[in-house]
């Protein structure tokens, strides 16, 4: 055989060996036991399940998970009531047996445990002659009590295994609705946190900037007009109420309207410079994330220093990630105060804190908040000492699933 024919005789056998292996893996894949269909079938019904739910218990959720829920249970009928026990859903037939499940399930929430109605003692229906019992079963959330019931009507004698299956569904849901509670939670605490920072800016800098326009108002009117619409802008922004994310974009722009404001009150004492990457403009980031950092920078490193000082903005490209520092060139401060703890012992009212330590506060506040939106790894980092000024970073994804504006 010639080595340009033994060469093709190769090549034949490996594509046919290719082909061979790729209808194996095929049919291999293709053939599944009936017990990996009914585990992936399960576990599909319970995704679906779970969306509704994670929105919380309500009429609207309830129908929508109701139909999954049946489906998991294997019920005849299923039916689903909120923490008094008015019946928010009812999916398949028997829905006359609805009020007997309301009876049934006020018992249940007042006992915290499954109320078994069996055949002798349901009131049917000519429709429910083949009914042979009415489950209702708690959805019981520690810490929390009793948020609802699960109703299971069934046409066989209820035995171990179909008791022990309701038990795990009624778990699974509430372990969904107690993730609901959880982000509803964390979402009220953001906002929380927002109102905090929006306390934090009105003392000083409202003050301070009407003082500095009512400074212009008698000698330079047209700039006495011009700071009152940046002071307008600044204000409607800062106290919006339109969610706990903003644009990259929109934060500079109103940190823009800020140092307006502030060079006007410095003057030449106060140099600004601003350098960011085009590319990182609509990175998402927390509300107000950035207009702490800037006023610390203002109010406790240029500030303190008479002849002013220079603070920098960047913000730049690096990967999957943004890198945002505000820098300033002031008098610093120690860095055992932020090593040692002082930024916990101020927010737990643990004596009284100094002006500077007080405006730290905020630094903690942004921090905090940026490690539940995007995890451990994006909190702010803080580099200072005293006379060497102070600059504060922070690193934020580009994308985050579930992050957005």
């Amino acid at each position: 055989m010639s080595p340009t024919v033994a060469v093709l005789f190769a090549c034949v056998v490996a594509l046919l060996s290719a082909a061979l292996a790729a209808v194996w893996m095929r049919t291999r894949r293709e053939v599944t036991s009936p017990t990996e269909r009914a585990v992936h079938t399960a576990l599909h019904t319970a995704s679906l399940a779970a969306r509704p739910l994670r929105r919380g218990l309500d009429s609207e959720s309830a129908a929508e998970a109701a139909p999954h829920l049946r489906e998991l249970t294997g019920a005849r009928g299923l039916g689903i009531t909120d923490a008094g026990g008015v019946v928010l859903a009812w999916n398949g037939p028997h829905e006359s047996m609805a009020e007997q499940f309301h009876d049934a399930a006020l018992r249940a929430i007042e006992g915290e445990r499954r109320v078994l109605v069996t055949h002798s003692d349901l009131v049917r229906g000519s429709d429910d002659h083949a009914v042979r019992a009415l489950i209702a079963q708690p959805l019981l959330i520690e810490d929390s009590g009793v948020v609802g019931v699960l109703g299971i009507v069934t046409t066989e004698d209820p035995w171990p295994g179909m008791l022990g299956a309701i038990t795990e569904v009624a778990r699974y849901a509430c372990s969904q609705i107690e993730l609901a509670d959880l982000d509803a939670s964390r979402a009220r605490l953001d906002r929380a946190e927002v109102r905090a920072l929006r306390a934090q800016i009105s003392p000083h800098f409202i003050y301070n900037a009407l003082n500095t326009v009512a400074s212009f108002v008698r000698t330079d009117p047209p700039r006495a007009r011009e700071l009152i619409l940046e002071f307008a802008d600044f204000t409607r922004y800062s106290f919006r109420s339109a969610g706990e994310f903003t644009l990259l974009a929109d934060e500079l722009r109103n940190i823009d309207r800020y140092l307006t404001l502030e060079r006007a009150r410095f003057g030449d004492a106060l140099d600004v410079r601003l350098q960011v990457a085009p590319e990182v403009l609509n990175v998402v980031l927390p509300f107000l994330a950035l207009q702490p950092l800037v006023e610390n920078a203002v109010r406790h490193g240029i500030s303190g220093k008479p002849e002013g000082g220079t603070i920098s903005i960047v913000a730049a490209d690096e990967g999957p990630d943004c890198v945002i520092s505000v820098e300033d060139d002031g008098v610093g401060m120690d860095p055992d105060m932020l090593r040692f703890g002082s930024l916990d012992a101020i927010e737990s009212g643990a004596g009284r804190p100094s002006a500077r330590e007080a405006a730290h506060v905020g630094l903690a506040n942004v921090d905090d908040r940026l490690r539940a939106a995007f995890g451990n790894d994006y909190g702010l980092v803080v580099e200072t000492a005293p006379g060497a000024g102070t600059k504060v970073s922070m690193r934020v994804p580009k994308f985050k699933q579930g992050i957005r504006v």
